[in-house]
């Protein structure tokens, strides 16, 4: 996990699956306004690749995720923020240069090749009259043709991230976005910009773009490609285009409304979904709390540790007959400080990030299925009113056409995306879990006590 594109690309045939998917929407939803299959002109790569197989069985589902008490105390950790974005569109923004065109077009036998390169790093801090606010620069290196440089050097702040997330959203509704670091931390555990808080924001934002980069459909986003690549004027020109504020409000008004009426009836394979998703959800949680909990109790031994250990050298000075006794156990004192330190150290940068990312990985799919849901909502009122003939019929029929085209693009786009997630996360999860015991065990070896 921690080498760029392990992760993104090879978990499942997802890249040809979920291409051929998107090649099949855009079909359909020129057929449904009247144009050939291939739009302005040509065939859409991929357009007949399959979809991958149904979702497994929910019998299963409990042998899947980890079984932990659920009679924890909470520990509050970071604030969570899960805003609905808009759900009324499925327009992918998808390149149209030859090169991208074959870039996107991956069969299962040819080499994952990674065109594209991300780094985030040097944050910088910026003081103004109104706020206080972080920037970290970002350097792109790519071969992509559609790109007009090979590397470009860019500052963003978490705004800026934000505002990607929610584009992806827009664009992609049932994909899985990758999450971004919380914005705001509760109750005063760490301070706003405190340095061990801004290396992990960091690391996550660094994370979040190159999962993005990783991903076969997202990477080639247009708003994706103008994050990375613009300066300052031309993406604050960008971020302002778009629809005004009461067009957007008047969307979220129509998505909550929706999401309240809820669909008839959800197709099966979603159920077992949605089902797997609220098990992982609740046990990937109490693990990130309980891990947050340990961590924090073992900082503070560590840090008792510390003084400890210097006591018993102030000891040794007025007590000669112990003098060699104390001073063994400082040193064995001292010995044992660095090796939890070091433990600690791997359990802070291995598993830690690992769970709370799969934590926010959780309320993503939930968002998901919300916005999947709403779209096939939609659909039925339509089918509803034609049903009861509240509006014009012809008209009515019309939408519905759209409107199914819509739901089988947002179906087939949540199934490959969702394959591929999965993978991704029993790997990630796998591989921290395995990383840390491997670390527990070297740990206890070099330094239990042996009797002679």
């Amino acid at each position: 996990m921690g080498k760029l594109g392990e992760a993104g690309l090879a978990a499942t045939a997802g890249p040809a699956r979920t291409l051929g998917m998107e090649g099949e929407c855009r079909a359909s939803q020129a057929r449904s306004w009247g144009l050939p299959a291939g739009g302005a002109g040509g065939d859409s790569p991929g357009g007949d690749a399959p979809l991958p197989g149904s979702i497994s069985s929910s019998s299963l589902l409990q042998a899947e995720v980890l079984d932990l008490d659920e009679d924890e105390d909470d520990l509050e950790v970071f604030s969570k923020d899960a805003s609905l974005m808009d759900m009324n569109s499925f327009s992918p923004l998808m390149p149209t240069s030859p090169l991208s065109m074959i870039n996107q077009v991956k069969f299962e036998d040819e080499p994952d090749l990674k065109d594209l390169f991300i780094t985030v790093d040097e944050p910088e801090s910026h003081v103004t009259t109104i706020e206080t606010f972080i920037t970290y620069r970002i350097i792109t290196k790519t071969s992509r043709g559609e790109f007009d440089s090979s590397e470009f050097e860019v500052r963003r702040r978490y705004q800026d991230f934000l505002w990607l997330k929610e584009k992806l959203e827009e664009a992609h509704p049932t994909l899985i976005i990758p999450p971004l670091p919380e914005k705001f931390i509760v109750k005063g555990m760490v301070e706003r910009f405190n340095d061990d808080f801004i290396e992990t924001r960091r690391k996550a934002l660094h994370k979040f773009l190159n999962r993005i980069a990783d991903h076969p459909t997202l990477t080639f986003n247009e708003d994706f490609k103008i994050f990375l690549t613009a300066q300052a004027s031309e993406f604050s020109s960008h971020k302002k285009q778009g629809p005004g504020l009461l067009s957007r409000m008047g969307q979220s008004v129509r998505a909550v409304a929706l999401s309240m009426r809820g669909v008839k009836s959800r197709p099966e394979e979603f159920m077992e979904m949605n089902n797997f998703i609220e098990i992982f959800s609740q046990k990937i949680n109490l693990i990130d709390k309980i891990s947050q909990r340990i961590y924090k109790e073992e900082r503070e031994y560590l840090d008792e540790m510390k003084e400890y250990g210097p006591i018993h050298i102030l000891w040794s000075a007025s007590e000669e007959d112990l003098a060699d006794t104390l001073k063994s156990v400082a040193s064995c004192i001292d010995k044992c400080c660095k090796a939890t330190e070091k433990r600690m150290s791997g359990f802070s940068e291995a598993l830690l990030p690992v769970v709370h990312e799969y934590a926010l990985y959780s309320e993503m799919l939930m968002a998901v299925m919300k916005r999947r849901d709403q779209i096939q909502a939609e659909l039925d009122s339509k089918v509803e009113a034609l049903t009861s003939k509240k509006a014009d019929t012809d008209l009515l029929t019309e939408e519905i056409g759209k409107l199914e085209d819509k739901v089988e693009c947002a179906n087939n786009a949540l199934k490959a995306d969702w394959e591929r997630w999965k993978q991704n996360m029993q790997n990630d999860i796998k591989s921290a879990f395995t990383n840390m015991a491997e670390e527990n065990i070297l740990y206890y070896e070099q330094f239990s006590i042996r009797s002679p």
